[in-house]
């Protein structure tokens, strides 16, 4: 078979053709692969090959070269870089040359390999001269189709790379796209290919924009292409001004007085929906970067600080102009909307939530006399845009604004659920739920309670829309009322839903019944069922344990009917619901605590035939392993009988690697074991540290499942306390080791990573020094304590420090100087950055303060 007529078959409309098609493609590339890349970059380029095929050969090779896992994207790079130069170099040319085909398809496709290879070579200083070459071709005033491909690859680049690559090239590259977006360009493709390259080159033009004269440009060229004749480029402008408001609100108080505030009011008024779209958006990035201003304003003031950038209050300002236009989108509903299907009344909706956000009070007056006016319109259009109002304004206004309206409101609210028009009574379950999740103390027990609850109940036979938002309606209900009442301090013996619990979770398990599962509402309701049994007062503790014995049946009945399964369907129907009966059944062990004991055979049993029936279905094990862990934690000793059952199912999930979720969730499950059997489970510390130990020499193993066997580590040394000598050396050795990475302030993700594996690290001598603490082998430790003290300072003198660092690495000094009162560790603990750290001035919160002060006094005492 011909690789024209190979790369045609992996397009094919029979599935089986394409199989075969695509495993000789994957063959051939193991096989040979640089004659793989040679032939397919042959066919990209061949004018005469059908475009379909050369389609596919862009695409195999581009897919050749990128991956989004990034263990896959190094092997795929070294494969790359592993060939002879006159191989690239051809595979290069082709590409290239295929830029300037008289197709415009065939050069998008070409667009996409460039930049995959760009990817590869450009971050390890190879093809220096590919930005040249692009830039000259952007300039080729002769081939269009050329342009076009060339501006595509420069935005596929520049969304592919880190912006400090290319940031010694960004002037010119932001030459060469401003150039083709401008009004003065006479092809409009051009234009829109500028435009989105524009959108993926914004992040690394910073420089640029801090120059005014550079800045205004840019602006000048974006805003006058809101003006575009094509429709296209008006979206993609607009979306420049949402990402552009995103990366420098600092600077855009000049152009929102000149411009934005008329071209995006404007725009949210347009006829094409795509472009009222994105200028909605506009705003609501504009609210979002105020929300968070309004919260960085609030954490300086808290502090006696000045914030380092200030609100310019956009949103306040155009309040009168932008809410009477999204007022009147809420009304532009489409009866058969599809709910994933965004158009411009969600985005309204939306938009109105994060307005109310950040302008909060002022939202109110605004918005009332629509919603007086419209929520009892004959036209439902109308009716469900005030109720979308009035829900949407709920977060942001203070409580005490908008209590007295909710109350007024309510009653109205709950007869509008028997409304003849399903979007209107879908809209209403929402806002109830949201006014369950957000205001609860608006519901008086005695008067809106038992209408409220008999709405949200009838609402369960409704459509799957409305079953899902009543069903969360009912879970903010059960856990808001549980935590208001708590925070009054009264009697916990009753609560004021008790009389319904009954009745509210024998119609949400009639709910659950259901063999379908549209819009999530069954899964909705087994989450509203959770909250139900966890918020349980003592006197419906009867209905927690009816209910878990269901679930527990269901469980068995499932367990039994899955030879049965079929199709793929069935497959991840059963799937669903196991996670489902797994979720209840875990908000029960936890509320029952140790009085689970009479049904923890039944559990136990059943999880084991669950884990299994589950095979590698990775997400069925890790709820079922959670079970297992909570079980542990609830019956401590009690669970040491289920151990042996449970441990050949436990290693195989330790040793698999490949599976992030899984091997979390199954380190986790020792810590729980180690913890609920304390000195008990020192006869398998020997086997779970040989199995974690491995795990760390892992390849293939993310670094995040090792910073939790770091944790776990000291979750077994507290629970064995002297016990565990036999791993002291080696452990303290892999926490030395770990403990040694520094972060690159350049690298945000190592960065982060770096805070997280120190925190592990911190969880880790602290469960190891606290288990020898008070023991005869206490001396141990003083062999390790100048690593343990170094990585403290190192954590302490951090500026990135998070809180939770701060206090971990207080705990462990206090924890450490507290291991030794009699002054063997006397001469490194008045070392003078301890005495500085332990008097700083330094913003934390109450209980790092306390933490500290505690430290102070044990190193006081250590040190006399």
């Amino acid at each position: 078979m011909s690789a024209t007529e190979l790369l045609s078959n992996t397009l094919s409309a029979d599935a089986k053709t394409r199989e075969q098609a695509t495993q000789q493609l994957e063959a051939a590339a193991r096989d040979n692969y640089p004659q793989y890349m040679l032939m397919l970059s042959t066919v990209l380029v061949d004018e005469n090959a059908s475009l379909h095929v050369r389609n596919a050969a862009g695409l195999a090779l581009k897919n050749a070269l990128s991956a989004r896992e990034s263990a896959r994207q190094a092997d795929f790079s070294a494969r790359w870089n592993g060939l002879g130069a006159d191989t690239k170099q051809k595979i290069k040319q082709d590409a290239l040359l295929t830029l300037a085909s008289p197709n415009q398809k065939a050069g998008n496709f070409a667009s996409q390999v460039v930049a995959a290879i760009a990817a590869v070579e450009l971050p390890i200083g190879q093809w220096p001269d590919l930005i040249e070459i692009l830039l000259g071709f952007v300039n080729n005033p002769q081939n269009t189709n050329l342009r076009i491909a060339t501006l595509q690859t420069i935005g596929f680049i520049c969304e592919a790379i880190k912006p400090e690559i290319l940031s010694l090239r960004s002037n010119e590259i932001l030459t060469a796209v401003i150039h083709g977006a401008r009004k003065e360009e006479p092809s409009s493709d051009v234009q829109l290919a500028a435009i989105h390259a524009l959108y993926n080159s914004l992040e690394f033009v910073r420089e640029n924009f801090d120059r005014e004269g550079e800045r205004n440009y840019i602006m000048q060229v974006v805003c006058e292409a809101t003006q575009n004749a094509n429709v296209q480029v008006q979206v993609g402008a607009f979306e420049c001004l949402v990402r552009i408001m995103g990366l420098y609100y600092d600077k855009m108080a000049l152009y929102m007085e000149q411009a934005l505030f008329g071209l995006t009011v404007v725009g949210m008024k347009h006829p094409d929906e795509r472009v009222a779209l994105q200028a909605v958006e506009f705003w609501s990035t504009v609210c979002e970067e105020e929300v968070d201003l309004a919260i960085e304003a609030q954490e300086a003031a808290d502090y006696g600080e000045v914030p380092e950038n200030e609100s310019k209050h956009f949103a306040k300002i155009a309040l009168p102009e932008i809410v009477p236009v999204l007022l009147m989108l809420l009304t532009k509903q489409e009866e058969d909307a599809d709910e994933d299907e965004w158009n411009v009344s969600m985005a309204a909706g939306t938009c109105l939530s994060l307005l109310a956000g950040a302008v909060q009070d002022a939202i109110v007056p605004a918005v009332i006399p629509f919603i007086e006016s419209h929520i009892k319109s004959e036209d439902w259009h109308h009716r469900e845009a005030a109720v979308m109002t009035f829900g949407s304004i709920l977060e942001g206004p203070d409580p005490s604004v908008l209590t007295p309206l909710v109350n007024q409101a309510l009653p109205l609210l709950i007869d509008m659920m028997n409304d003849s028009n399903l979007h209107v009574k879908d809209t209403t379950a929402w806002t109830l739920g949201r006014i369950c999740d957000l205001l609860i103390s608006t519901i008086k027990p005695d008067v809106h309670l038992h209408p409220l609850i008999s709405a949200l109940v009838n609402g369960l036979q409704d459509s799957p829309r409305i079953v899902s938002n009543c069903c969360w309606a009912l879970m903010n209900l059960a856990d808001q009322l549980a935590i208001y009442y708590e925070e009054e301090g009264e009697s916990v013996q009753s609560g004021p839903l008790s009389p319904y619990y009954e009745g509210v979770v024998q119609a949400l398990l009639r709910v659950t019944e259901s063999a379908s599962n549209e819009s999530n509402y069954r899964t909705a309701a087994y989450e509203a069922i959770t909250s139900f049994l966890t918020q349980a007062t003592p006197d419906a503790i009867g209905v927690v344990q009816n209910t878990v014995v269901t679930i527990l049946q269901r469980m068995e009945h499932l367990l039994s009917v899955q030879n049965q399964i079929l199709g793929v369907d069935d497959r991840n129907n059963w799937n669903e619901l196991q996670s489902n009966f797994c979720s209840v059944v875990i908000c029960v062990i936890r509320k029952l605590n140790d009085g689970i004991q009479p049904l923890a055979d039944r559990i136990m049993t059943l999880i084991l035939q669950l884990i299994q029936a589950a095979g590698k279905t990775s997400t069925v094990l890790e709820d079922a392993f959670l079970v297992v862990g909570s079980l542990a934690s609830a019956l401590e000793s009690n669970f040491a009988p289920y151990i042996p059952a449970f441990l050949p199912f436990l290693y195989p999930a330790l040793k698999a690697h490949e599976d992030t979720q899984l091997c979390t969730v199954a380190v986790g499950i020792i810590g729980d074991i180690s913890r609920a059997l304390g000195e008990q489970s020192a006869q398998y510390a020997g086997p779970f540290m040989t199995v974690l130990l491995e795990n760390l020499q892992s390849d293939v193993l993310n670094r995040n499942v090792k910073i939790s066997i770091l944790s776990c580590f000291g979750d077994i040394a507290l629970a064995i306390g002297p016990s565990f000598e036999p791993y002291l050396e080696t452990t303290m050795s892999v926490l030395r080791q770990a403990g040694a990475v520094e972060p690159n302030p350049l690298d945000y993700e190592l960065m982060d990573y770096v805070s997280q594996l120190r925190e592990g690290i911190l969880e880790a001598y602290t469960g190891v020094v606290t288990g020898f603490k008070n023991t005869p082998k206490v001396g141990l430790l003083l062999a390790h304590s100048e690593s343990i003290l170094n990585l403290i300072q190192r954590c302490l003198s951090d500026e990135e420090r998070t809180d939770t660092l701060l206090k971990s690495s207080f705990g462990l000094l206090g924890d450490l100087a507290d291991c030794f009162p009699n002054g063997q560790l006397k001469p490194l603990l008045l070392s003078p950055w301890i005495a500085s750290e332990l008097r700083s001035k330094h913003r934390m919160p109450a209980e790092t303060k306390k933490t500290m002060r505690w430290a102070r006094e044990m190193v006081k005492v250590a040190t006399q």
